[in-house]
């Protein structure tokens, strides 16, 4: 007897009400990747995998309907991208089970369904963050919100498809203390990313006593990357912090004998556990006039609009050859009358990426350099940035991006184990050497699984994100520790740079495709092992080798030769 064909319609509700043309995938690639779906790889099923869930009745209002395949469309390992009119959702089969969540990353809205789906959760083809496909939550960084599921039957439909993105349920702080108090259970100092993922992780994750976070900074957490990205007029803060979050100044001495912070206001907090993420800072540089107005570290989003309105249709110098410095400078090419570079290496990002990389993405002539004022009486404004070779570069704006360091010295003589770079030294649960400190993001050196559990430093933004996880986890009595790959991305003329892994010391660069065309994916190998892979306009593939060296298996040279 011949079976007739089975149309299927997803029907896709969200799980919790209170929370916020169709493009089929193509096929996925091979050895050594065979476990990864790169956007969804074609598999083997059969219609048994489809057996009929129960039906389940809704308000009208609640959904919409809309038939979207049949049963045999998809198999086994594909993401489709289906839209219902009045938004669009990502319909996913692994193992034969169906299921469905919002259809964009909530941290820049790159579109899943050219991510890679494996073992039960899709990673962006971005910046490499991970949902679960069951759940919607993020399980690996950047970005702070989950996205928003549905539950999917033989019919299927969808409800809020305008919402992309889902913000988990938060416990509220229930502790009965005065916001004058000068103690609170957990004190954070620092409100970047692994402050802030550190105070929401414990709210999730059901904490109701006091978190205080202490911050230099006049603004609430906000997307920093974006400033040297953009680099235009901000005149939106993103933020995001939590109402019961009570801010303090900054952090001036701790003395963990006594379980006290010190503040820049002159005011001290006790604490019973104490989270330290104070940054980098920028590195300090000698030259005549340094205080002039017109020359900007881009700390904050003041900065960045100084920069944009002063560098308009001006000359802008770019002192620096630095990830930041190389996106200001790309950033300000089309706004700017002249933008020069300099910088004491040849070649930018030789160090990180390799000559043939770093060459092909802008080359940058060698200069040692000094910066002067035009004249000592008033050095109010800078005019002029002279070179030591006497050349004269016209400066109506200059943007410093020559590294950065730990931001520790207030840890001096506190008790916290500080190392001879500034560094603080941390243990897999992103514990001090002092009981019940933690520290993350630029300042610590962790354990890294990548590297045999050696300490290094990785200052990425997604990476500060897993320490304030793992941290916050740890001061619940619930240690964890860090099973990330490290992701990092930059972007510069129009065209995006993604890496991940941990390249430090490669001995060799294997480039597949054109590098002059900036259409390429370059491996980086130690010891005939693929340690970290950088790529432009070879989207997923850095989240494809993210995804194997997450999985713990090893990627060897003659595998990507």
């Amino acid at each position: 007897m011949v079976c007739p064909a089975v149309e299927v319609k997803v029907e896709l509700t969200l799980l919790e009400k209170d929370k916020e043309a169709d493009v089929m995938s193509p096929n996925g690639k091979a050895s050594p990747f065979s476990d990864c779906r790169p956007n969804g790889a074609l598999g083997h099923s059969s219609d048994e995998d489809a057996a009929a869930a129960p039906l389940r009745l809704y308000k009208p209002r609640d959904y919409v309907e809309a038939s979207v395949c049949h049963v045999k469309d998809m198999e086994n390992g594909q993401m489709r991208e289906v839209d219902l009119g009045s938004g669009r959702a990502l319909l996913i089969k692994e193992h034969g089970d169906f299921s469905a969540i919002g259809h964009k990353c909530p941290h820049y809205g790159a579109p899943l369904v050219k991510g890679v789906l494996s073992k039960g959760h899709v990673r962006c083809p971005w910046h490499g963050a991970c949902f679960n496909i069951a759940t919607g939550d993020i399980e690996d960084f950047p970005g702070l919100d989950s996205l928003p599921t549905f539950q999917v039957t033989f019919l299927v439909r969808f409800a809020d498809l305008q919402s992309q993105k889902r913000s988990k349920a938060m416990a509220r702080c229930s502790a009965v203390i005065n916001s004058s108090t000068g103690f609170s259970h957990i004190l954070i100092v620092g409100s970047g990313p692994a402050g802030l993922v550190c105070a929401e992780t414990l709210r999730q994750e059901g904490f109701t006593d006091r978190i205080v976070m202490c911050t230099m900074d006049k603004y609430p957490p906000y997307d920093r990357p974006k400033l040297s990205k953009v680099c235009t007029e901000i005149q939106n803060t993103p933020q995001r912090l939590h109402k019961d979050y009570p801010h303090k100044d900054f952090a001036v001495a701790v003395d963990v004998k006594t379980k006290a912070v010190t503040f820049q206001d002159g005011s001290r907090m006790e604490y019973r556990k104490l989270f330290i993420a104070t940054g980098s800072k920028p590195k300090p540089m000698n030259y005549k006039g340094q205080d002039v107005r017109n020359v900007f570290h881009l700390r904050t989003p003041e900065d960045a609009n100084n920069v944009a309105r002063l560098a308009n249709n001006k000359n802008a110098v770019i002192v620096g050859t630095s990830f930041v410095g190389m996106e200001v400078a790309a950033a300000l090419t089309d706004k700017a009358h002249s933008v020069s570079i300099i910088g004491i290496e040849a070649v930018p990002f030789r160090k990180a990426l390799g000559e043939k990389v770093g060459k092909a993405i802008m080359k940058v002539g060698s200069h040692p350099w000094e910066i002067y004022p035009t004249t000592s009486r008033t050095p109010s404004s800078l005019k002029e940035v002279v070179l030591k070779s006497g050349k004269v570069l016209r400066a109506d704006v200059c943007i410093i991006g020559t590294g950065s360091g730990p931001a520790t010295g207030f840890l001096k003589q506190s008790g916290v184990h500080v190392d001879s770079k500034g560094f603080v030294p941390v243990n897999k649960t992103m514990q001090t050497n002092v009981d019940g400190v933690y520290a993350g993001g630029d300042i610590v050196t962790f354990p890294f699984p990548g590297r045999s559990n050696k300490k290094v430093n990785i200052p990425h933004w997604q990476m500060a994100h897993v320490h304030g996880r793992v941290a916050a986890l740890g001061m619940m009595g619930r240690p964890t520790e860090i099973k990330t790959v490290p992701y990092f991305w930059s972007a510069m003329f129009g065209k995006s740079l993604r890496y991940a892994g941990y390249g430090e010391g490669f001995d060799d660069v294997v480039i597949q495709g054109d590098v002059d065309e900036l259409k390429f994916v370059a491996f980086y190998t130690r010891s005939e092992e693929v340690v970290a892979v950088a790529s432009m306009n070879y989207d997923p593939i850095v989240s494809r080798v993210a995804e194997v060296l997450g999985s713990g298996k090893t990627i060897r040279k003659r595998d990507v030769e």
